[in-house]
């Protein structure tokens, strides 16, 4: 009887010669999933998958080892076997077949092995407003928040009692069931108790078996100095509690700050307008300014300008990192008087005359100096 030819081992994973080493590890996946014995329906089809997927297995344990994959290349089947034997299925553990497994198993069973386990609760979110003056020197606030806890009852058994837990008669405590394919063993979560290892008789009658309760809990939270909108505090483990004795998750405190009527916020300052009337910024005095601990008075150095900053030092904002505080910035806005008396008009043509300013126009007035500023 004339010998089994094998066939060529980049042909049975799809691939050319000049495959890459990733390429050539997609490949070896696909053709694995699509032809494991667990995924066959039919004694003939999985007799069948079984040689496909040991032939699979065969060329890519060649063509993965760099030097088995030259040894091949140049001599063929005979090359590939000099030095080492085909080492079956315990050789691949340096060649992805791990990985490949576990792909596997998630898609025939939908999900990882080890059944139903314990689960992290849900984050939750708390968007809470402060005013301008709560952000800027905090606050100890107190959140109503409703969530998920385990229930005290039960203490989260989800059974009335706890001769209501019973062994699950299918698993007998395992969780899972094992299954023998071929020359594969896999396991998978029993469905009678979804992998819990026990079934539950009588349900906890306060959380109806759902291990957990929906409650509404105030919970104490300490708003730091110099918050501003946008920021968001963690608040570990006081989020919705986990199911199957999981951890809780976290709350998040999300903050809004509300815009105050006359200041304004930059970086760690604090930012205000100051109307100054004429003489005032002319001759110079003494304004009254609001601040967030009340009214002061500020210095208006003879000469202001208009849009003059003046500074208080050490008023405006604590940095969150500690060790510095913005200031307190004024921003001078002169005010023109828009009516004047005989008498005021009178006034302020004497101190124009006085000034040397002109007030009529003459050949040496803004445009002329702009032509000449040109020339």
């Amino acid at each position: 009887m004339a010998a089994v030819t094998k066939r060529d081992y980049y042909d049975i994973l799809g691939v050319d010669r000049n495959v890459s080493d990733d390429e050539l590890k997609k490949a070896y996946r696909k053709m694995a999933r699509q032809h494991h014995p667990d995924l066959q329906s039919g004694e003939h089809q999985k007799k069948a998958a079984e040689e496909k997927f040991k032939e699979i297995n065969e060329a890519y344990e060649v063509l993965s080892d760099q030097d088995k994959r030259k040894r091949y290349d140049m001599f063929g089947h005979a090359g590939a076997q000099q030095g080492a034997g085909f080492e079956g299925f315990g050789g691949f553990g340096g060649a992805g077949f791990g990985d490949v497994f576990n792909d596997i198993f998630e898609d025939f069973f939908g999900q990882t092995r080890g059944g139903s386990r314990a689960e992290r609760g849900n984050d939750l979110q708390y968007n809470l407003e402060l005013s301008f003056e709560e952000a800027v020197y905090g606050k100890d606030a107190k959140l109503k928040i409703p969530r998920w806890e385990m229930c005290t009852d039960c203490k989260g058994t989800g059974a009335k009692s706890a001769s209501a837990i019973k062994t699950c008669p299918s698993c007998k405590g395992a969780g899972q069931l094992r299954f023998q394919q071929g020359f594969f063993s896999v396991s998978r979560p029993c469905g009678q108790c979804e992998g819990a290892g026990h079934i539950i008789t009588e349900p906890c009658p306060t959380c109806q078996g759902r291990q957990r309760v929906y409650k509404e809990r105030t919970i104490a939270v300490h708003i730091p100095a110099g918050i501003e909108t946008g920021m968001r505090l963690r608040l570990a483990n006081e989020g919705e509690h986990g199911s199957n004795a999981g951890p809780p998750g976290d709350l998040y405190v999300a903050i809004t700050v509300k815009p105050h009527p006359i200041f304004q916020r930059k970086g760690l300052d604090i930012l205000c307008d100051v109307p100054v009337n004429l003489v005032t910024a002319i001759l110079g005095g003494k304004v009254e300014v609001p601040t967030l601990k009340g009214n002061t008075v500020i210095k208006i150095p003879p000469g202001t300008q208009h849009d003059k900053v003046l500074r208080l030092k050490g008023l405006g904002i604590p940095s969150l990192k500690g060790g510095q505080t913005g200031d307190h910035l004024y921003t001078i806005k002169v005010q023109i008087p828009t009516k004047l008396t005989a008498r005021q008009k009178e006034l302020l043509m004497e101190f124009a005359k006085e000034g040397g300013m002109s007030m009529e126009p003459d050949g040496d007035g803004f445009f002329d100096k702009m032509k000449t500023f040109f020339e």
